[in-house]
């Protein structure tokens, strides 16, 4: 009998100290980018122009679906809006909702080549810095040139540069980052 009370209050102590109390550590995982949607709506009028990249099997075999709905037209000012989605869920989520809530977290980058367009933030996180939702993208004379859309997580938002939309000292991790052809006439 005392060989089985033995046994048995070892077996207790070893069940007791193989528990925790720890509280569970709740992770925040990375959202789910499928699709990046950049609107241009010119101010006085004009044709808004579309950029669209689909990626519905993410790192999957099959490239992203990149599309410009046309040209911009030189010297104007257009309104823009970035919106990421999750398309693999039905209906989709608008990851854009997070990205504004966790403003602070998050910021779009704006870099185009051939010095086409220039562009100013119009929306502020919590703390006055850019997020890059709504921004102006203002265009120079006619050309040809790239607008690299690149959305990062945890930039450095006081580095030089950075609330100007200078990707260079941002750090970070990229969340979605694409680059559309454009023409300016």
């Amino acid at each position: 009998m005392k060989k089985y009370i033995l046994v048995f209050s070892t077996m207790i102590a070893m069940t007791l100290t193989s528990c925790s109390n720890d509280d569970p550590e709740i992770i925040n995982e990375e959202e789910v980018i499928t699709t990046l949607e950049v609107t241009l709506i010119p101010q006085g009028g004009g044709t808004t122009v579309t950029l669209v990249s689909r990626d519905l099997d993410g790192d999957g075999p099959n490239a992203p679906v990149v599309s410009v709905s046309g040209a911009l037209q030189a010297n104007k000012t257009y309104a823009g809006t970035a919106k990421v989605l999750n398309e693999t869920e039905t209906p989709a989520e608008n990851i854009t909702l997070e990205v504004e809530e966790e403003g602070d977290e998050h910021q779009f980058f704006y870099t185009f080549s051939n010095s086409i367009a220039t562009v100013a933030y119009t929306d502020q996180d919590k703390n006055g810095r850019p997020i890059g939702i709504t921004f102006n993208v203002t265009t120079t004379s006619a050309g040809i040139g790239n607008l690299t859309v690149t959305l990062r997580h945890e930039p450095n938002k006081t580095a030089a540069g950075v609330a100007a939309g200078n990707i260079t000292n941002a750090g970070g991790e990229t969340d979605v980052e694409v680059d559309f052809s454009l023409t300016v006439n």
